[in-house]
Order: C-alpha cells, then structure tokens, then sequence
C-alpha cells in the first residue's frame, strides 16, 4: 500500500537487474520501475558530460530509456574512446583506441601502418608490420570510472595469418596505480601455431620460460564475443579519488623480430 514515489525510491538503492525483476511484482512496482527517480541513481553523476561528448547525439524521454542506450557500446572524444554502461551494475566501462595509445615508433611506417577494419568499433586500428622494440602504453583517471570499483584493464588484439616472433619471448604486462603494481607476463601468439621469424639471437629458447610451468607463470590470449581476442594487462581499485591508472605491454628484452600484431584498443571494465 505503499505510494508509487516511495516504491521508486526504495527500487533506486538497489541495482538494475533487481528493479527489472521488482516488474514482476505488482502493477505498481512496474510502474514504479519506470520512474525517472530510479534510473536517475544508476546513472553516473557525470552523465551529462558523457552526453555532450558522444559522436552521434541521442534524444531520450526518460532515464531509463537513456541507460538501456548507454549500456550499448557508444563512441565519445570524436570516436577516439569507447564508452558504455554495464547493464547489471550501472558501473563504467571505458576503451581507449589504439589512436588513445602510446605505441612507440607507430608513426614510422616501415613498422607500424593504420589501417581501417570493418570489424572495429574504431575507424582505424594499428597493424605491426616488422619490429624488434614492442612497447604499448596506455592510461586513464580513476575519477573517469565507478568509485570503489574492482577494475581490470585487458589489450584487444589479432593475430594475422603471417605474424611471426610473437610466440618467442613473453612480454611484461603491467597496470599501476599510485605505489600498487600488478604484474605478469604473456604470450601474444599461441605457442602451438609458432612461426620461426629472424633473429639475431643464437640462444633465444634460453630466454624462454621453462615448458612445464608455462601455463602456471604466462597469460595467454582469450577470444572475445566480437571477433577480438584480449590479454588482461592486471587489475585494480578505483577507490575514491582521483590517481592515474597506468598500463602497459612491453617486450624488449631481445632482437627478436616480430610482425603481424593487431592492436585495436585497451578495454577497461569492472570485474
């Protein structure tokens, strides 16, 4: 017998997916469910700036019909940034293109090229052509994503059918924020399929981890449900204030050369 304003308000302190099974209560809890009051707190407190920086502008008549639209991938900062909404949780998640990226020597043409892909989000991604100096870097503010939030910063990637030297030496993958580090190592290319790629190097299997403890000690690439596949670089805690999130994949350990990687963005997302 509760007021439908009081049901909307109850609904706003919990989450999403429980307002959309509150419908099923009563006439009055689907009704209240669609109350502005509800959506309005699953927003981020920052929803309008993320409005004025969309690439195409969106009409909404309510809030609700504003977070179902923001929880789709939408492209932001003149479609440099990805940005959505987790549908669950109302929590941030952001991609930075690899245009976002510091990718060393990637205006040089003989060893990085951009290209467009019709399978990116992104007009363009960058295409490893040949290097011995592989060093990715990317970053982002805490205070752009959800406070208090367990977050997790993942490379998307191909590989082409001609890479090569990417399956040789495990690259350090890096996420740092303030004094807390997260680190490991990986391989980009699955050590099954390795193609042999010019060296300078005589003794290269020397600086190979050890077969047996191969998978304990080294990530490996995962598929993604959009044709992608992605490494995860580390985690961390958004916590409250304001400190930069700093991530990495770097091999330059050797001479190694290696082509044939596909670098379209860092992903970061709750977990």
């Amino acid at each position: 017998m509760l007021p439908e304003d009081c049901v909307s308000t109850i609904l706003s302190f919990t989450s999403p997916v429980d307002v959309c099974r509150s419908s099923l209560v009563s006439s009055t809890f689907r009704s209240a469910m669609e109350s502005d009051i509800v959506w309005e707190r699953f927003l981020p407190s920052d929803y309008l700036d993320i409005l004025s920086r969309l690439v195409t502008p969106f009409i909404f008549s309510s809030r609700k019909e504003l977070f179902l639209h923001l929880s789709d991938p939408v492209l932001i900062d003149g479609g440099k940034t990805g940005f959505k909404l987790e549908k669950s949780s109302g929590k941030k998640s952001y991609i930075l293109s690899a245009r976002e990226l510091s990718i060393t020597w990637s205006d040089v043409p003989t060893y990085w090229c951009w290209v467009p892909k019709t399978e990116s989000r992104f007009s363009e991604v960058a295409v490893l052509r040949t290097t011995s100096w592989l060093e990715i870097r990317g970053k982002i503010r805490t205070q752009k994503l959800s406070p208090n939030t367990r977050y997790g910063a993942y490379l998307i990637m191909k590989i082409s059918n001609n890479a090569y030297g990417l399956d040789s030496i495990p690259s350090e993958i890096t996420v740092e924020v303030g004094n807390t580090v997260s680190s490991g190592s990986t391989y980009l290319h699955n050590q099954q399929n390795k193609v042999q790629s010019p060296s300078c190097l005589d003794n290269i299997e020397d600086m190979q981890m050890p077969e047996t403890n191969l998978k304990m000690q080294v990530k490996m690439p995962r598929e993604r449900d959009d044709t992608w596949s992605e490494i995860e670089l580390g985690e961390f805690f958004s916590g409250e204030g304001d400190e930069e999130v700093k991530m990495s994949l770097i091999e330059v350990k050797g001479c190694q050369l290696k082509g044939g990687l596909v670098i379209e963005g860092i992903e970061i997302r709750p977990k």
